[in-house]
């Protein structure tokens, strides 16, 4: 048996089908967003949030050049972290946050029971979906940008 050592390896290169699907995953999941009402602002929290619970630079560069995109403050941005800390969110993009960090933690059942309590009055059933999904999704291109070491790159657009 041979072990290379060195650089790591690109999943999503040395294997573009299950990349492909994942792809394809979260264009349904970015379609059910949008369906159910989920601003594209939101969506780029709930990326950005994950992305950094998960320590993923790669995701964090690319979902940050998309939330300012989408019309972001750079404010917001930078407190993101400490969202629980400022009133400069709202209620549902509080609820939205905690159910992300929820999704990221799964094992922590107090953290889940705490965000589905937090999330019922100001979402509905869809947009609870909705919101799940998408975490879903980023933690699952997380795993894969940060097992290839995925860089960041000074010149990318």
């Amino acid at each position: 048996m041979t072990v290379r050592t060195g650089r790591r390896v690109f999943l999503d290169k040395q294997s573009p089908e299950p990349y492909r699907a994942l792809t394809e995953t979260a264009r349904q999941v970015r379609a059910t967003a949008d369906g159910v009402g989920l601003d594209r602002v939101l969506v780029e929290l709930i990326n950005l949030r994950v992305s950094q619970l998960n320590g993923c630079a790669y995701c964090l560069d690319v979902h940050t050049r998309a939330a300012l995109r989408a019309g972001e403050t750079t404010r917001r941005l930078g407190v993101l972290p400490a969202w629980r800390d400022t009133e400069l969110f709202t209620a549902r993009e509080r609820a939205a946050l905690a159910l992300a960090e929820a999704t990221t933690a799964p094992a922590d059942g107090a953290l889940q029971d705490s965000a589905y309590a937090a999330a019922r009055p100001v979402l509905t059933d869809d947009e609870i979906s909705a919101v799940i999904w998408v975490a879903i999704a980023i933690n699952a291109f997380n795993r894969v940008s940060i097992m290839s070491k995925h860089p960041v790159r000074e010149n990318t657009p």
